[in-house]
């Protein structure tokens, strides 16, 4: 038998450290050669690494969220035949481990205490009351007399619903203790009952969840956008019932054959011509070396909540797809994202960004720029409310758009210029239509 050392694979783009975000296999597991061992996430998305031989896994070598070197090692598996480590060496790192963790033999003195240790209460519990009878009776308490108690036991026993009159305590002179109180309300379950009624328990418990894989990469996305780039935040009124009448019939006439259409394939469109005005949203800004790149093709970002977190992929030249093309690929591409199949490329290099929370789009709000673009569109909540028209008052399906703009680069007034010629385009569907 042999040790095959398995090592993070160099999985290219010039990435030099990954996440080790989940393992497939514990130490005794026998494992066959592409065997998923272990899932990986770089900067841009999640790898499954096999294996490459079958035998026993004897060790791992990181534990997850750890970030791990390229060419660090992963896992070592012990095979038939010649490994890629020598044997002996392999033998001593995998024995070395165990030996270290086994604890000393105690003394033969210390083995037999001379006396029972206190048992140690777990974190939040008081001691548990002593299992010997108390030497001291319970004090009789004359009617009228108040009872004696700290304000602790006091909120406790007002918390139980239990009137302390009535709770016969063991302390001196008298005194009520919590041990009293536990005693009573094991003795009186009505009392019990009536404090669940009227009262809520008190709760203590609480759970480390460690931010690792997608999440921690959301985190630090998230602070470096925040932390370099100025954001300028702009909120327009949107009437779209006329896009939503023409979205309603373009889905009767056509969705069975084509594919529904949603909202984000019309604004996907408007964001097309509009960035033919605005050159400056449709970019990215390369602050370190102090450049701004603009784009003729539109790369928009689909900012899509998965069970993991938050994934942006990309719709690639959005302005060389009809709508229906642009649907099916935003379909898609939200797809892959929520079933982990994402490629890398699909989720890079995006030049603008949507983001929509749909039914929970709010009123306002205030997205965070995909660094490095320099421009994030928000979409809110559609609602029908009471409008204006030729003097009347009459029901429109109205919207938010909530957009942010790296202030670096996009002054406040060719922000607002971009975003009323989204808005032209959504309450006048027609235009979209025409180049």
């Amino acid at each position: 038998m042999a040790v095959h050392v398995i090592k993070t694979p160099d999985i290219g783009e010039g990435i030099a450290e990954v996440e080790l975000v989940a393992w497939h296999v514990q130490p005794g597991d026998v494992v066959v050669a592409d065997q998923a061992l272990a899932d990986v996430m770089t900067d841009k998305a999640t790898v499954e690494i096999p294996s490459p031989v079958a035998g026993k896994v004897l060790a791992l070598g990181g534990e997850i969220g750890q970030v791990m070197a390229v060419g660090g090692e992963l896992v070592r598996i012990e095979v038939e035949g010649a490994g890629n480590v020598e044997a002996a060496l392999a033998a001593t790192a995998t024995q070395a481990a165990p030996a270290a963790r086994t604890p000393s033999a105690a003394p033969a003195a210390r083995a037999q205490p001379s006396a029972p240790a206190a048992a140690v209460p777990a974190p939040g519990k008081r001691p548990a009351a002593p299992s010997t009878p108390r030497a001291v009776a319970h004090a009789a308490r004359q009617p009228g007399d108040k009872p004696i108690a700290s304000p602790a036991v006091r909120r406790r026993a007002w918390d139980l619903g239990i009137e302390l009159r009535f709770v016969p305590g063991s302390g001196t002179a008298g005194r009520i203790t919590h041990e009293d109180l536990d005693a009573y309300a094991a003795r009186s379950p009505s009392a019990a009952a009536s404090s669940t009624a009227a009262h809520y328990p008190e709760r203590h418990e609480k759970e480390a969840i460690p931010v690792i894989g997608l999440r921690r990469k959301i985190a630090q996305k998230m602070q470096e956008a925040k932390r370099r780039i100025p954001h300028f935040a702009y909120v327009e009124e949107i009437d779209v019932s006329e896009l939503e009448a023409l979205r309603a019939q373009l889905n009767t006439k056509w969705g069975a054959e084509r594919g529904r259409i949603t909202l984000l394939p019309l604004l996907a469109r408007a964001i097309v011509l509009a960035v033919r005005e605005f050159p400056e949203v449709n970019a990215r800004f390369d602050d370190d070396a102090g450049i701004v790149t603009r784009y003729g093709a539109v790369h928009i970002g689909i900012a899509t909540q998965t069970e993991a977190g938050l994934m942006v992929p990309v719709l690639r030249h959005a302005e060389a797809r009809d709508l229906w093309s642009s649907a099916a690929e935003i379909a898609r591409l939200a797809e892959a994202a929520r079933t982990a199949k994402a490629a890398r490329e699909e989720l890079s290099g995006s030049t603008i960004t949507i983001t929509s929370l749909g039914a929970l789009g709010g009123i306002v709000t205030t997205p965070v720029i995909n660094h490095p673009e320099v421009a994030i569109v928000g979409v809110n909540r559609i609602v029908e409310r009471p409008m204006m028209r030729g003097g009347a008052v009459v029901p429109r399906l109205m919207m938010n758009l909530s957009s942010s703009f790296d202030h670096r680069v996009v002054d406040g007034a060719v922000a607002a210029r971009f975003v009323q010629a989204l808005r032209g385009l959504l309450e006048c569907p027609a235009t979209l239509f025409v180049e």
